[in-house]
């Protein structure tokens, strides 16, 4: 939440809360096979609150065609809410269809907020391997990213 632009309506809170009914408030109980299991499955459900969020403040339907402005007029919000973390969500599923331990060491970082060397250990590689990947993937997310957008 913290990378998010200004005028992110839902906070961290908001969102923990809306990711933990979302694994524990089904018909069917869950069983986690790890610890790794669990924070892939939240990173999950938070990458898919935002990228809902997101879409919905986009929408027409909730005024997505204008500009969104604070009530102080001098900060201007961002034309195209939520416009990052959909960017994001397109270049991170390319991602996952090339790397996908990489791509799921992004989802534990980014949605879940967990250090490299705790990802390491979730995903099950090196600290060393860990900082490898994450170099990459920030290299190409940001190169994914800026040529969607050009």
């Amino acid at each position: 939440m913290a990378h998010e632009q200004p005028g992110q309506t839902l906070q961290a809170t908001a969102l923990v809360h809306e990711a933990y009914l979302r694994l524990v408030d089904v018909e069917k109980v869950q069983h986690w096979n790890s610890r790794g299991h669990f924070f892939g499955a939240a990173a999950e459900a938070m990458r898919r609150i935002l990228v809902e969020n997101a879409r919905r403040r986009r929408s027409l339907k909730r005024g997505g065609a204008y500009d969104r402005r604070l009530l102080d007029e001098r900060q201007i919000v961002l034309p195209e809410p939520g416009a990052g973390v959909l960017a994001l969500d397109e270049a991170l599923t390319k991602l996952a269809q090339r790397h996908p331990k990489i791509a799921d060491l992004v989802q534990l970082r980014f949605f879940c907020g967990v250090s490299i060397r705790e990802a390491a250990k979730l995903i099950g590689v090196s600290s060393r391997t860990a900082d490898d990947y994450w170099a990459y993937a920030k290299a190409w997310l940001l190169r994914e990213i800026e040529r969607d957008a050009g």
